[in-house]
């Protein structure tokens, strides 16, 4: 029933964009308009098959690049017509409510209005086509947008850094660098060699220790085979540390049985190990320097949103563990942060987090940074405070569904600790 509503919703979309376009190319030669209209219901024709087999047919048995390439068709092919139908609206609330002030003002009057008489039908016609003009234009911009996003913006790597002044901060660890890295999506890569850019990328800002917030894969452990031996090369002298995210767990894969799903997530653990990585499942663990220590935590997905999976234990993970001056809490899912770290865990003095990807699409500059996903996520990228407690969310390193990314780019983060 769900995909009947959807599709009924998307034809009324189609066929409201369809009628613009007609008004768009009125007056134009019969074959040209047949031409613009036979590759307008092609295209939507393919966006819509796309979205019926996807619903029948396990699309991750479809060839990647197809798989990758027709949902990104579909994502910015109705992002699109969403903001032509925003513009052919507004013109026709306008209309409607002009008609009943014009009607109402007949029913009050002897005879016909002169307003009325005339009814001005050529301005309508001309702000009708203006405003479908201005649709269409702007409905060109997050389509050229987000194809430049999937040609460039995917994987223009940046390195953000942040200074953090912490006043228990243990002598030896002044000047430490933490990088982090976050949400890979290996199984949305259709090459190598992006990743072998950016853990390149990565090596290259000498970091003491490496944290990776989870997410490595979109639903198998097979999509990280390929890149076993680019991730070998991610190496620290304090090591490399890592949970697992909420698309590790291989929630959102049609597996033959529960015990396809269990073996999965198993082998998944072993790949991150076999690596030489920490993986911290409800634990916790030193970072020894000097004779020095920092705690670093490390807890399973734990979101305040119930549609996500809720398998982090705090209180496991930090079951004996030393009191020490500053600890690091590694959790996948922003929302943990303020949900149930700040009220409980005041001993936690950062939270590294990912998960939101800023939702691939946004603005960001100096002074001012916004995104569809702060609706959902009131921390979502970047540092946050609460008292002494800071939370920092990485923008993630891959991308999951759309194969780009519009202002929000793919983000390696270096935290430098400093003693205040």
């Amino acid at each position: 029933m769900r995909i009947f509503i959807v599709l009924a919703i998307l034809l009324c979309i189609d066929l409201y964009v369809f009628q613009g376009l007609r008004v768009l190319t009125a007056g134009r030669e019969v074959n040209t308009q047949r031409i613009v209209y036979a590759t307008f219901w092609f295209i939507t024709l393919v966006a819509v098959s796309t979205i019926v087999m996807g619903q029948f047919i396990d699309w991750h048995t479809w060839p990647r690049a197809l798989s990758t390439y027709l949902f990104a068709l579909v994502v910015i092919l109705y992002l699109s017509k969403v903001f032509v139908v925003a513009f052919l609206f507004t013109d026709d609330i306008v209309r409607v409510f002009r008609w009943t002030a014009l009607k109402a003002q007949t029913l009050f009057s002897s005879g016909p209005t002169q307003e009325l008489a005339a009814a001005v039908p050529q301005k309508g016609i001309s702000r009708l086509t203006f405003l479908v003009q201005l649709g269409f234009i702007v409905g060109a911009v997050p389509l050229v947008s987000m194809v430049y996003g999937m040609i460039k913006g995917a994987t223009d790597y940046t390195v953000r850094r942040k200074a953090m002044k912490f006043p228990n901060l243990p002598d030896s660890f002044h000047n430490f660098r933490i990088v982090q890295i976050s949400d890979l999506h290996l199984g949305s890569y259709l090459s190598q060699e992006p990743m072998e850019r950016a853990v390149q990328l990565i090596m290259e800002q000498k970091p003491d220790v490496i944290l990776f917030t989870g997410d490595m894969v979109n639903d198998r452990h097979v999509e990280a085979v390929p890149f076993r031996e680019i991730l070998k090369k991610l190496q620290a002298p304090h090591g490399v540390y890592s949970v697992l995210g909420n698309h590790d767990y291989g929630e959102y894969y049609r597996w033959p049985s529960q015990e396809d799903k269990k073996q999965n997530l198993e082998n998944l653990v072993r790949f991150q190990r076999d690596l030489g990585w920490n993986l911290l499942l409800n634990e916790h663990a030193y970072l020894e320097k000097d004779g020095e220590q920092l705690g670093l935590i490390g807890v399973e997905n734990w979101s305040s949103r119930m549609s996500f999976q809720r398998y982090g234990d705090m209180k496991k993970a930090v079951d004996g563990m030393k009191q020490l001056p500053v600890n690091i809490l590694m959790s996948h899912d922003p929302s943990h942060w303020k949900a149930e770290v700040v009220k409980e865990y005041p001993q936690v003095d950062l939270t590294l987090s990912g998960h939101t990807h800023g939702m691939q699409f946004g603005v960001e500059i100096p002074g001012f940074k916004w995104s569809p996903v702060q609706y959902v996520y009131k921390e979502w990228a970047d540092l946050y405070n609460d008292k002494k407690q800071y939370l920092y969310v990485n923008r993630g390193l891959g991308f999951i569904g759309y194969p780009g990314r519009v202002g929000i780019l793919p983000e390696i983060t270096v935290i430098d600790l400093e003693k205040a």
